[in-house]
């Protein structure tokens, strides 16, 4: 299960800048926001600030890729809606995932 998420997530995270993006978002937005939270001491503004700002990152970072943040992919699945799981011409070999999703 790890092998597979971690193949899905190499795959889904070419691009040098949303690599760096998620690398400074997932920290933001879960380990900072944390923090704060915990902390009980800064205004509760400036942890929901940390998470929002932490997800505005990762989102950017797929927009730059080219393809739908994970969020993204399940709430369209769950509601039929065609999503964009790996950016155009970054489809896995052997997949048929963008004839299957990519109907815009």
């Amino acid at each position: 299960m790890l092998q597979r998420f971690l193949t899905n997530y190499i795959q889904r995270h070419t691009h040098p800048l949303n690599r760096l993006l998620h690398l400074l978002g997932v920290p933001l937005t879960f380990v900072v926001t944390a923090i704060l939270v915990s902390r009980q001491q800064e205004p509760w503004w400036w942890a929901a600030a940390s998470f929002v700002g932490g997800y505005v990152l990762q989102f950017l970072g797929h927009a730059i890729e080219g393809n739908d943040a994970g969020e993204v992919v399940l709430i369209k699945r769950w509601l039929g809606r065609p999503y964009r799981e790996f950016a155009p011409g970054k489809e896995p070999a052997g997949s048929n995932h963008a004839t299957d999703n990519d109907r815009d």
